[in-house]
């Protein structure tokens, strides 16, 4: 079975959405996988997910039940097939942190939408409602692409 990692910063916004729209996406598919996120960072560790990415994600059809948030361990390297960064710093992270052997599993999650101009998914903590929607959609995008490469 396929296993694939979401990274962002904190696990509480992006990395959980993206999380919960790939599991949805493959659900529909069909497609059996090992979906987790991670953070960079332990601040939110046993948190579950922003209340504002859970209440966008959820108008959209996403579950993000039984989710909160953790912090990237060594032996997700190992574990996981496709490690996906939400943003440069925290691919710039997870490759530092990463064993040689194991960084080829390490990707920015956007670099799988075909004609993308943008690297980051930006972090919309910070921002407003807009933000999460914004984020949504790029992650929807990604995650099909994510599919249709691995299915």
């Amino acid at each position: 079975m396929t296993s694939i990692l979401f990274v962002c910063l904190g696990n509480i916004c992006r990395s959980p959405s993206a999380e919960a729209v790939l599991r949805y996406k493959a659900r529909m598919m069909g497609f059996e996988a090992h979906i987790d996120s991670a953070g960079t960072g332990g601040w939110h560790e046993g948190e579950p997910p922003d209340p504002r990415a859970q209440a966008a994600g959820e108008v959209r059809g996403y579950n993000f039940k039984g989710q909160s948030a953790r912090a990237v361990r060594n032996d997700d390297f190992v574990i996981f097939d496709h490690i996906l960064a939400m943003d440069s710093h925290n691919y710039d992270d997870l490759i530092a942190r990463c064993p040689a052997q194991y960084r080829f599993k390490i990707r920015k999650f956007l670099a799988l939408i075909p004609d993308n101009a943008l690297e980051d998914v930006p972090d919309p903590y910070y921002g407003g409602a807009n933000g999460f929607e914004h984020v949504l959609d790029l992650i929807e995008a990604a995650s099909e692409a994510l599919l249709h490469e691995i299915a």
